[in-house]
């Protein structure tokens, strides 16, 4: 096996990665400053980057989840009266599922032990696409779309999160709201009252607060996509594996060739 397939295959980065890496001297093999094309044996050959000798990394698997309502985005819930995610699914791979949605929002999570691939799809600078389909309460007026399109006022805390800051001013306790605002997105309106959207980025409960900016509520939220994983027609609850083509798309975006 070529040396750069190799630390990709044992989860050090990408074969892109890897290449610059061996050309900057921090790849040995049996203690001598490896080559670019160099052909290695993990069962044999002691492979070192920075100084640390490198191990097969567990076989890599890739899930695609369909959250129900009231589950936690977090592998075990801790809490009696809820459920966590991994309290529901049964996969022999130790996993973990990469971002979160809210409680109670359904939908599209997945579930991996590949680290690089959870670096990739959580770093806002890739600008990966998430796609929601969001019904609302009532009939939403297309001038209300037009605004979440071009973008809307939110209000979050210093950490992208939520609402308020309070700060200490004059000796009194001063509420500070952070405002920002959304970036363009792409919205098609489903019905009368529902719409799919697709974004860019992912602050937290965006989507609720978008909608709470245009003066509707969300009813139900459910995410369909990432990138160019889809979640189909799988149930509720139910999970199933990366198809080889989803497999081969992700991994691509974030220059991973397993071939």
């Amino acid at each position: 096996m070529k040396l750069q397939k190799y630390l990709a295959h044992a989860g050090v980065c990408s074969r892109r990665k890897a290449e610059e890496y061996i050309e900057a001297g921090l790849v040995t093999v049996n203690s001598i400053v490896a080559h670019i094309g160099q052909v290695v044996d993990p069962e044999t050959d002691k492979i070192e980057f920075s100084n640390q000798v490198i191990k097969d990394q567990e076989n890599l698997v890739y899930y695609v989840f369909n959250k129900p309502r009231d589950v936690v985005t977090t592998c075990l819930s801790g809490k009696d009266d809820e459920q966590g995610i991994m309290d529901i699914v049964n996969i022999s791979e130790r996993v973990f599922p990469i971002g979160r949605l809210d409680k109670e929002t359904t939908g599209l999570i997945i579930l991996t032990n590949d680290g690089r691939l959870s670096n990739y799809l959580m770093h806002p600078r890739y600008e990966h696409e998430k796609e929601y389909v969001v019904e609302v309460y009532g009939k939403i007026e297309d001038e209300a779309l037009d605004r979440m399109r071009k973008g809307v006022r939110i209000e979050l805390k210093d950490n992208g999160s939520r609402t308020r800051i309070v700060r200490r001013v004059e000796g009194k306790d001063t509420v500070i709201t952070r405002k920002y605002t959304t970036r363009p997105c792409e919205i098609t309106r489903l019905s009368s009252s529902k719409f799919s959207i697709i974004l860019k980025e992912g602050k937290n409960r965006q989507i609720r607060r978008m909608v709470a900016a245009v003066e509707y509520d969300v009813k139900k939220l459910k995410r369909i996509r990432v990138e160019n994983i889809m979640l189909g027609d799988l149930e509720e609850g139910q999970w199933r594996r990366f198809t080889p083509s989803e497999k081969e798309g992700v991994l691509e975006r974030i220059g991973i060739d397993e071939k």
